[in-house]
């Protein structure tokens, strides 16, 4: 039975081990000091004489290293299909959470447990944030992308990155699916509301309470944002698996 079984993962795994090479490991230093690793993923065919969407995918906490190694599985492989990268030919970056400072300071891995968290945005962004903006920006301005259709996602910790970077930089992003995170629901404004949701949690999130999704949601709704919110149920903190396999995912996200 284990013979079978270790078979069946190996099977199912390859397709994204066989395409990760796709992902191109970087480094960016910022302005601010932080040497950022971060991955690249280009569209088939690139042409830097055309313009591309580009998607910031911030990930969890937990998932620290050198290169990402995580992300494969993670919800990066979202974009590494044939049929996404065929219908939906994008620019992905994804940042390195670096091992002592991240989207709300959390410096240890609290992937099975609860923790808490102030999200207080009156508090000046982590160096994390600000390097992470600051590279999309730089490919912005120097690669081929659409300034227009700049995307951003992220799960766990990521997702309460993705609220604050659509609160602190409400301008740069077309739409934000932030999953299984939080954030500073008082001090979201008008001008970060224009910005389209569609927000993910499982009921049964022990990490992340879903109630930070449920309060983010309510006060969206309050300032007349364009947010959809999908709660699944009897599904812990790893909601990204159901949020990721939504079969509209890609075609809403790359809709605005």
């Amino acid at each position: 039975m284990k013979i079978i079984i270790t078979a069946l993962v190996l099977v199912l795994t390859f397709p994204v081990l066989a395409q990760d090479s796709l992902y191109q490991k970087k480094t960016f230093q910022a302005s601010n000091g932080l040497s950022l690793p971060y991955r690249l993923l280009l569209p088939p065919d690139y042409d830097p004489h055309k313009k591309y969407p580009l998607v910031l995918f911030l990930h969890g906490a937990g998932e620290r290293g050198s290169d990402n190694e995580k992300q494969l599985t993670h919800g990066a492989s979202l974009f590494l299909t044939d049929e996404n990268r065929k219908d939906f030919p994008a620019i992905v970056v994804i940042p390195q959470c670096p091992a002592d400072n991240y989207w709300g300071n959390v410096t240890i891995d609290r992937s099975t447990s609860p923790f808490t968290i102030s999200f207080d945005y009156s508090k000046p962004e982590t160096t994390a944030l600000g390097a992470a903006i600051e590279l999309v920006k730089k490919f912005i301005s120097e690669e081929g992308v659409n300034k227009k259709r700049v995307y951003i996602t992220g799960l766990s910790m990521g997702g309460m990155g993705t609220f604050e970077a659509v609160y602190r930089y409400p301008k740069l992003f077309a739409a934000a699916a932030p999953i299984c995170g939080g954030g500073d629901a008082p001090r979201y404004t008008k001008q970060a509301a224009k910005v389209p949701f569609w927000i993910f949690h499982g009921d049964k999130d022990v990490v992340v309470n879903v109630k930070e999704s449920q309060t983010m949601v309510a006060k969206l709704k309050s300032l007349k944002a364009s947010v959809k919110y999908t709660e699944y149920g009897g599904v812990n903190h790893n909601s990204w698996v159901n949020a990721f396999a939504e079969p509209d995912f890609m075609k809403w996200l790359f809709s605005y």
